[in-house]
């Protein structure tokens, strides 16, 4: 590959000239521009791009940090991040950190030292203390979904999960059922604990207990649905409904009842959360509360890049309000 020296020589001008040519940092004649252009071309210099940018300031590269590349749910966000950011002209590194805050702190670190032009975070739910230090650095920041930041201007996209706890709780008990379990995620999120504070909401509303028995706190993947599911349908006095804070749990749930030999929907009631593109084409397909996943990685992007472009802009909250997919999980017919 030839260098910058060979284009010089071949163009009968200086390195210096060259640069500024390429880098288009001064002004020079159009023949001299022209001389540089043919020898770039003859000679298939390739600038050095990234240098390129570093020098103006913009690397037109972002960071995504993701809890769990593995979850359909985050991997349809990322997916989302990406093509909009590909619209937008920007490169985007992914990063995953298996929802461990060690990892989190280490690829904030990572992405500054690269000099991404901004981050989207999608975090495991605590405030870290590289989080703190990025924001303190002026570093452009977008947080998704699962993080409160007290005390920190960062911008925020947020699912309004409390409405969305309503949502699937109420339907379930418009179709009769008045023992409804929830299967919740880590206390220790955000979302979960609002999802679950939604569901007691509609039983308190529907006025029927809210019986902490049929509370269960999965890890919001399937392996633990099919679990925690196992030990709800195995009581004497077995849920007819179950509310799953993710679709992947509630998938879980699904296989639980079939070892069980319980039929769905005619012997339980089962929603789930998320919408991932899996849900439709369980058996039976899921009902789920939808989150907008494309939206919110369009709307993530679109305000990073305005942060990028200017960083004295005022911190904005993005609220998206989720909706109810009705599928086959539920059925139609009152419960006695």
């Amino acid at each position: 590959m030839s260098n910058i020296r060979e284009v010089a020589e071949k163009a009968g001008v200086s390195i210096t000239t060259v640069s500024h040519v390429v880098n288009n940092t001064r002004f020079v004649s159009e023949d001299v521009r022209v001389r540089v252009m043919d020898a770039i071309r003859d000679t298939n210099y390739q600038p050095n791009a990234l240098a390129r940018s570093l020098r103006r300031g913009k690397t037109h590269t972002i960071g995504l940090i993701l809890p769990d590349s593995g979850n359909p749910f985050f991997a349809e966000i990322g997916r989302a991040v990406e093509g909009e950011a590909f619209a937008q002209g920007y490169s985007v590194i992914f990063c995953n950190t298996e929802g461990n805050p060690v990892r989190e702190d280490f690829y904030l670190e990572v992405l500054a030292k690269k000099r991404v032009d901004g981050i989207i975070l999608v975090s495991g739910g605590l405030l870290t203390q590289s989080l703190i230090q990025a924001h303190d650095q002026k570093t452009p920041l977008v947080v998704v979904d699962r993080i409160d930041s007290p005390g920190l201007a960062i911008d925020t996209v947020l699912t309004d999960n409390l409405s969305g706890g309503l949502l699937a709780t109420r339907h379930l008990i418009n179709l009769g059922h008045k023992r409804i379990a929830c299967m919740a995620g880590p206390s220790v999120f955000s979302p979960s604990a609002q999802r679950l504070n939604g569901y007691r909401q509609a039983l308190m509303e529907a006025g029927l207990p809210v019986d902490e028995t049929i509370v269960k706190h999965g890890d919001y993947l399937a392996g633990s649905g099919w679990t925690l599911g196992l030990e709800l349908l195995k009581m004497d006095d077995r849920p007819t409904a179950i509310f799953a804070c993710n679709d992947m749990m509630a998938i879980g749930i699904l296989r639980a009842a079939a070892d069980l030999g319980i039929k769905i929907p005619s012997d339980l009631a089962l929603v789930g959360f998320d919408n991932i593109e899996l849900a439709a084409y369980v058996n039976p397909p899921l009902t789920t509360v939808a989150q907008d996943k494309q939206k919110i990685g369009e709307i993530a992007v679109g305000m990073l890049v305005e942060k990028i472009g200017d960083q004295e802009l005022i911190s904005r909250r993005e609220f998206l309000q989720p909706t109810l997919v009705v599928r086959k999980s539920c059925g139609s017919k009152s419960v006695e």
